[in-house]
């Protein structure tokens, strides 16, 4: 039984801590509620929160773990350095059980008694929901030494559930091109650093298909028979180069300007024996003073040859929808490019035929031989479109695919000439020279597609490796241009076009960016 004489027990809230009840100017402690405390409780892991938690009240608690929940503190909630750096000694609170003026039992307060506000503060009222933004000037920014009272923050601004705290910014590092702890709108205006230009070179080995041969000569027992397809196909060597530019601030377009070329594309078949006939046969053309027939007529020796070249120039316009092949981010392993631009092709296709008499004497070297050469040129020109698919299979390994489409302009050009070895030139019988040329325009169409791997080795060295494949429709060759005959030069002016071909063949090269 408590005696009348002792002074009554200091009320004591559900937590433990004495109720501060006191008026305002008899207060003999101040807890200072500093923005400091919140954000040493959520930035600072060293500082013990069982000193802290008797003296925050239940709007600061809802602040607080609201605060955690999004991802981190306020700017008015984050602990200035010094105080992080020497966290406060704040006197452990009591157990509740040496309070038994606040028993938990059916009946006892629910709540603590609240303090009043403290002198020349004026407490504003906030409606729930309202932002940090809304709140009063100079809320946020009050000073640690403003006295506060429980459930206020710096400026007599009142802490509630209502209280909505902002926003905060959490930074996703896959995202391409961004970095982390940068908002989405600072990372998107990154600049890359890529170097810009890029030239390579590659060596090639290609062949071609070849129509259905043209007889050269009439067939001799004994003797195999010889025509435009005995000078078959080999596989001769070519250049391959590559320069071009990214443009753009985030280099997703460039101009590229390539060339490619095969060179002496063909071999030669020869027959020996005797009464061979070639195919033409030359009535009324003189050669070398002679009649054309003492050379085309029971010959000793025929021999026929094929020497074609293909050359192939482009300017292409790139347009990389998901980042340049070379520098994919490692959570995306296809790349993908649009191309449009210009392109050249030229297929040159040359047939010779030498017959040697069997009748003239060898005055000099080649004066007893002809030669009869058919020259097929094909050059197209215009529009094309295609594609540049990346599929990276290895950090630095990767499968590409470049088809690309034209259908342009094809000026043809046929050259129909015969003389002998040594260069002396034939005449018809009206005293035109035997060499004829004809042209014809005609749309053809190219298709091609290069498939290869490549080993980026740093980010400005790649090594590849590859097949090319280029198909090449409505042309001229000059298997389909050899004459049957040489009488006059109406039978050499025209062109018969509407054939095709392939190409086809390796690659191997090199890509410095710089």
């Amino acid at each position: 039984m408590k005696s009348s004489l002792e002074a009554p027990a200091a009320p004591r809230n559900r937590r433990g801590a004495v109720a501060e009840s006191e008026s305002p100017p008899s207060r003999s402690r101040t807890h200072r509620r500093s923005p400091s405390v919140i954000g040493m409780l959520v930035s600072s892991p060293s500082v013990e929160r069982r000193h802290v938690v008797p003296t925050l009240s239940a709007g600061m608690w809802r602040v607080v773990v609201a605060t955690v929940l999004v991802g981190g503190a306020p700017a008015w909630a984050q602990a200035p350095p010094e105080v992080l750096a020497t966290p406060p000694s704040l006197p452990a609170a009591p157990p509740a059980a040496a309070f038994p003026e606040f028993p938990s039992a059916p009946g006892a307060p629910s709540s603590p008694p609240q303090a009043p506000p403290a002198v020349g503060v004026e407490a504003r009222p906030t409606a729930p929901g309202l932002p940090l933004s809304s709140m009063p000037s100079g809320a946020a920014d009050a000073s640690p030494s403003a006295p506060l009272t429980s459930g206020q923050v710096g400026g007599g601004v009142p802490l509630d559930g209502g209280v909505v705290p902002p926003p905060m910014y959490v930074p996703d590092p896959n995202v391409f091109g961004g970095y982390a702890a940068l908002p989405q709108a600072v990372a998107s205006d990154i600049v890359p650093l890529w170097p810009r230009w890029f030239a390579g070179a590659s060596g090639l080995i290609m062949t071609r298909t070849l129509p259905a041969g043209t007889a050269t000569m009439q067939p001799v027992a004994g003797l195999s028979t010889l025509s435009t397809s005995s000078a078959a196909a080999t596989w001769p060597g070519g250049l391959d180069f590559q320069v071009g530019r990214w443009m753009g601030e985030q280099q997703t377009w460039a101009l590229e300007g390539i060339y490619w070329g095969v060179y002496g594309l063909g071999t030669s078949a020869t027959v020996t024996g005797t009464g061979i006939d070639a195919i033409p046969q030359a009535p009324g053309v003189t050669l070398a003073g002679s009649p054309a027939s003492a050379f085309l007529t029971d010959a000793s020796q025929q021999q026929v040859s094929r020497s074609d070249l293909v050359n192939d120039v482009e300017i292409n316009w790139l347009s990389s929808v998901s980042g340049r092949p070379e520098f994919l981010p490692s959570d995306r392993r296809v790349g993908f490019m649009w191309l449009a631009g210009f392109r050249f092709f030229e297929l040159q296709d040359v047939l010779t035929l030498t017959s040697t008499s069997s009748t003239l004497p060898p005055s000099s070297v080649g004066a007893n031989q002809s030669l009869l050469s058919v020259a097929t040129n094909n050059n197209i020109f215009g529009a094309q479109v295609g594609a540049k698919a990346d599929w990276r299979i290895a950090p630095r390994i990767r499968l590409s695919a470049v088809p690309k489409f034209m259908i342009g302009g094809n000026a043809i050009t046929n050259t129909t000439e015969l003389t002998t070895v040594n260069g002396s030139g034939a005449t018809f019988a009206g005293g035109q020279p035997v060499n004829v040329h004809a042209t014809l325009g005609v749309f053809s169409w190219l298709g091609s597609v290069d498939s290869s791997v490549a080993w980026d080795v740093t980010d400005r060295w790649s090594l590849w490796v590859g097949y090319r494949v280029v198909g090449v429709g409505n042309i001229a060759q000059a298997d389909g241009q050899w004459p049957s005959t040489l009488a006059a030069p109406s039978a050499l002016q025209e062109i018969d076009a509407g054939s095709s071909t392939i190409l086809h063949g390796g690659f191997a090269g090199f890509q410095g960016r710089y």
